[in-house]
């Protein structure tokens, strides 16, 4: 039976450990679409080789993530008002998952030389719906915990994402990604199912298994997991969200601290989308990475995230969501400066010469060692400075205005996320480097980092 909690303004007592687990297993399953499909397998495969123009194929899949920003951007704020006064979040939640689940299985027919329509499409109806997902699954994290714990809780689900991730991405890698030249796992077998990896297959085959993989784990949030009870019926409900999104607008005139925040991070989140929707095809693209190699680099970034997570959770506890999000967000700007620096045969803008020799084997020259040394820094960066955010957030509002509030935190991350990978499309056409388009992330995540350490903490603080 589903556990269900009043529908108030007023701290609930803490959820049970089943229903708290529920709630995190949401990340856990909801992370292998970002990290195999968008970061790391399906996106360098359908850069480098869905196509034989990578350079076009780098900007078609920016392309991609500027349309789905921009309706993500628009509607979230709207969906988080009306769930607010509809009450259940769970139902959203199912709903979306159909449309996930579906497009996901669609990428499978992404089969080099088709028309690239097709996996475009459906990469953005589930990149839209998954993002609305997260919106209603974050609204319900301030009452399951007091505020104190929500930054523990928020890092943990975090790196829990993380961890699911990876198991899926080393599966891939050393179960289904062939050589190209070989035909063979990194293991030296043949890759299950028969995939052909002259065919994409390995790749393509990464959309079907995130939509199982979250179809599976999703079902504990839903079994054990609070939900609110049941408000206004769905027509009514849609009149009074809007109408109470009109006001929430009117009133952040008054909340200048939560709008500065929601600023900052709206500023900053765009240098991190563009790394991660961007960072897997930049290194495919400049180092000819397959999907073994890059793969296996995700694999490492995703190590280190959990660990970041891991301490990032007892750091935001000690020292609050704001100085943990200041100090992952320096991190990230170092990380973009080395790797948009880095090259063949030097680093750090040829300050620092490197040789060009190939030792053979995975990463074989000094360039991709050093190229990995800088995704080190994003892997422990870029969990916590997200997770915190949700954090921050949720200390600063209260919970029956957080359906509305988290749907304008869902705005701020995507309202001109459009800017970094459209900065990126732009300046990649007009000079035909992706290197200077890359580096244009930097002005992003330096911008929101100087607006934040003036927003105060929590943000409705006066």
């Amino acid at each position: 039976m589903v556990n269900r909690i009043d529908w108030t303004g007023t701290q609930p007592a803490r959820a049970s450990e089943k229903g708290i687990w529920g709630w995190m297993l949401f990340d856990w399953a909801a992370q292998p679409f970002f990290t195999v499909v968008t970061t790391f397998i399906f996106g360098p495969y359908f850069v480098s080789r869905l196509t034989a123009d990578p350079v076009s194929a780098q900007t078609t899949w920016s392309n991609m993530a500027t349309i789905s920003s921009v309706i993500i951007a628009i509607l979230s704020p709207v969906l988080g008002s009306i769930a607010d006064q509809s009450g259940a979040r769970k139902p959203w939640i199912a709903f979306f998952a159909v449309i996930k689940i579906t497009s996901l299985f669609g990428l499978w027919f992404a089969a080099p030389g088709s028309p690239v329509i097709y996996p475009m499409i459906f990469m953005i109806l589930a990149s839209i719906a998954a993002e609305f997902s997260i919106v209603f699954n974050d609204s319900m994290m301030p009452r399951l915990v007091s505020k104190d714990e929500v930054g523990k809780l928020s890092n943990t689900a975090w790196g829990l994402g993380y961890l699911g991730g990876m198991i899926v991405l080393i599966a891939v890698v050393v179960l289904l990604a062939g050589n190209l030249e070989s035909g063979k796992t990194i293991l030296g077998l043949e890759p299950l199912f028969g995939l052909d990896p002259h065919q994409g297959e390995d790749a393509r085959i990464t959309g079907p298994i995130s939509a199982l993989w979250y179809l599976i784990f999703i079902l504990p949030m839903f079994f054990f997991t609070p939900d609110i009870s049941k408000g206004l019926p769905f027509r009514a409900a849609v009149r009074t969200g809007l109408a109470e999104l009109k006001s929430t607008l009117g009133e952040l005139k008054q909340r200048r601290g939560i709008v500065r925040f929601l600023i900052a991070r709206m500023i900053y989140q765009d240098g991190v989308n563009g790394l991660l929707i961007l960072g897997g095809a930049f290194a495919a693209g400049m180092f000819g990475w397959a999907t073994i190699e890059i793969g296996i680099y995700g694999i490492i970034l995703n190590v280190v995230a959990i660990f970041g997570c891991i301490i990032a959770g007892r750091v935001d506890r000690r020292i609050g969501s704001k100085s943990t999000i200041v100090i992952s967000l320096v991190m990230l700007m170092l990380a973009t400066i080395g790797i948009v620096s880095t090259g063949p045969g030097y680093t750090l803008f040829r300050w620092l010469e490197l040789p060009t020799a190939d030792s053979g084997g995975l990463f074989g020259t000094a360039a991709e060692k050093a190229y990995i040394l800088y995704g080190l820094l994003i892997g422990l960066a870029f969990g916590p400075v997200q997770a915190s955010s949700r954090s921050y957030l949720a200390r600063s509002v209260s919970l029956n205005e957080a359906g509305r509030y988290f749907g304008i935190y869902a705005l701020s991350g995507r309202a001109t996320s459009f800017l970094a990978t459209l900065f990126f499309s732009a300046i990649t056409y007009m000079t035909g480097s992706s290197r200077l388009g890359m580096a244009t992330l930097v002005l992003f995540l330096a911008g929101g980092l100087i607006l934040l350490i003036r927003t105060p903490y929590p943000a409705d603080r006066a």
